[in-house]
């Protein structure tokens, strides 16, 4: 699945990974102080050891020269403690930040910028990508300039001690650069495919899972199976490509300084026997040849880490760049900024004038050139075949939908001048699917009103006929939603409970008695004349029971207001409502027809 990041130039991306670290850059510099520290302390070492040599060949006293050993021992542990200690906590503070941003940005991105990827993907950059992230943004930039550091360091001691050694220690790091330059770029690529397919793996488990019983119901255990594990395979086959590679690239770098310490080891024995090289420096040379490891390590570490890193930071910058619901408003006013003013009865609390939307630039339209008003009190319905644009409707509404032309209004108002948060408080929405949130049956009950009372609480479950419905179960009300078997009608009617409870002056809703049986289907007729009474109840209607007694119909196809009018006009005046009727065996008197039964 070719994806934005991999258009963009590494250095770009490398930027983007910058990006993450720079809220940090105080403890990133004290880190990388404190590294430095420490490496000073590594290469004094070798030093104070030709000291202590000299020292012994001279009869001279070894006190000064152990303490101070002994000292740069201490003293490098202590350092080095504090500085691990303290990337740690700067390497989760990063993965926090951006787990923090991918999350709200999810929660506040338009919703066809959520629903154009799988959910399974989303949630692999938040856990996967950030994880790949964290040492990256934090330990790796800090040793990269401290392995140059105590390279360039290293080097310079060694030249103090014998320039001759000093050239086939260069020449052996010049070897393993140019190899580590021709291996690094292809373990980030191998990292950046593993990666999408892992979220491709994610997305489509995720789907599955929730469809399990289509699943099961279709004998399809094994072919799905062997969907998600094709990409499960994968992610295997560029994940070992990029173990592979980086295999090659350690085994490279250390094996090549392991050679370069050999020729070194023999090298500076012949100086030594020629009088060319005295034999403490011998031993300090090769301390810093077996030192010069950690630097190189270090760095070989950290462009591995970075590549990684680099990858997933473009990924998590794909995510970030969704378009927001802050950035579709010309000028968002908040609740506080505008207080409510009393609208004139005769306005209509929602009206839609000549609006034309599609779900994508390239899409066709869902609606064309709709027009219609809802009134402050009374029940409208919207129905139609499928694919008319009924839940286009409710999704321009809501503002999960842009309109391409038109205009809707609020109390008379263009939607844009109100924004999201304030219009969303005037609505109450009852989705088909009824989704659950995570949490307990009070939490999804409580979830768009928290702050409502226990007597609101029973007021609205006596109302749906849940009373006592859930008494039986271990914690009552607080029990786990996800953890208990609670039917579809059941979670139907919690979702118009929440609904209710949130006493909206808009009540929208999807085909809310599609799941429940006769009794509750009337009782909850019975909620909505109540609500109809008192407030605006808009409702997308595939069961015509449900707006039998509506005020106003408004009959859709193909994305057009085709009539309007109460039930026994439409049944007078429009064929295509006629034919809806009979297809659902409404119990009604059709003009020339005889009774269709219920």
């Amino acid at each position: 699945m070719a994806t934005d990041e991999t258009q963009q130039p590494r250095g770009e991306r490398l930027r983007i990974l910058i990006g993450f670290a720079r809220p940090h850059q105080r403890a990133l510099l004290l880190g990388l102080g404190l590294s430095l520290v420490a490496t000073a302390m590594a290469l004094a070492t070798p030093m104070v050891t030709k000291w202590v040599l000299d020292s012994l060949s001279g009869g001279l006293s070894l006190a000064a020269p152990i303490a101070l050993l002994l000292g740069l021992l201490v003293v490098g542990s202590v350092v080095g403690l504090a500085q691990w200690v303290l990337l740690g906590t700067v390497a989760e503070r990063i993965v926090l930040d951006a787990r923090e941003s991918l999350v709200r940005h999810f929660l506040h991105a338009t919703v066809p910028a959520v629903t154009r990827r799988p959910v399974g993907e989303l949630v692999t950059r938040t856990t996967s990508d950030t994880v790949l992230l964290r040492e990256a943004a934090s330990s790796s930039l800090v040793s990269l300039v401290n392995g140059v550091v105590a390279l360039v360091g290293t080097l310079v001691l060694m030249a103090v001690l014998d320039l001759v050694l000093l050239a086939t220690t260069i020449g052996a790091i010049i070897v393993v650069s140019i190899l580590m330059a021709l291996l690094l770029p292809g373990i980030a690529t191998s990292q950046q495919a593993a990666q999408e397919s892992v979220g491709r793996l994610g997305g489509t488990l995720e789907g599955t899972l929730r469809a399990v019983r289509t699943v099961k119901s279709s004998r399809a255990e094994e072919r799905q199976a062997e969907r998600i594990l094709a990409d499960a395979r994968d992610a295997k086959e560029h994940s070992v490509r990029a173990v592979r590679t980086t295999a090659v690239a350690w085994t490279i770098s250390w094996g090549g300084i392991q050679l370069a310490i050999v020729v070194i080891l023999g090298l500076g024995a012949w100086r030594v026997s020629q009088d060319l090289l005295a034999v403490s420096s011998l031993v300090a040379f090769l301390l810093y040849a077996f030192n010069i490891v950690g630097p190189i390590t270090d760095l070989t570490q950290s462009f591995t880490q970075l590549q990684s890193g680099i990858a997933a930071a473009a990924r998590i910058r794909e995510v970030t760049d969704m378009e927001s619901e802050e950035a579709v408003d010309g000028a968002v006013v908040l609740p506080d900024e505008a207080p409510d003013e009393a609208p004139d009865e005769a306005t209509p609390v929602v009206e839609l004038r000549n609006v034309t939307a599609a779900y994508g630039p390239d899409a066709e339209p869902a609606v064309r050139d709709l027009s219609f008003a809802v009134p402050r009190r009374g029940h409208t319905a919207l129905v139609g075949p499928s694919g008319a644009g009924k839940t286009t409707v409710f999704s321009l509404l809501l503002r999960f939908l842009e309109p391409q032309s038109g205009e809707l209004l609020l109390d008379g108002r263009p939607f844009a001048e109100i924004g999201h948060d304030r219009l969303r408080s005037r609505f109450a929405y009852v989705e088909q699917e009824t989704p659950i949130v995570p949490g307990s049956i009070r939490d999804n009950l409580l979830f768009s009103a928290p702050d409502a009372s226990g007597e609101d609480l029973d007021r609205v479950l006596a109302a749906v006929r849940l009373e006592g419905a859930f008494d039986a179960l271990p914690d009552g009300l607080d029990t786990s939603l996800t953890s208990t078997s609670v039917s579809g009608g059941q979670r139907q009617r919690i979702a118009l409970a929440r609904a209710i409870l949130k006493a909206p002056e808009v009540l929208l809703l999807d085909e809310a008695t599609a799941q429940v049986d006769g009794l509750t289907e009337s009782a909850i007729h019975d909620c909505i004349r109540d609500l109809a009474a008192r407030g605006a109840v808009v409702t997308v209607a595939h069961r015509l029971s449900t707006v039998l007694d509506a005020d106003t119909i408004l009959v859709m196809e193909e994305g057009r207001l085709r009539a309007r009018g109460t039930h026994e006009e439409l049944l007078e005046t429009d064929a295509l409502y006629r034919d809806l009727v009979e297809a659902l065996r409404i119990g009604v008197e059709l003009p020339g027809r005889e009774s269709v039964p219920a």
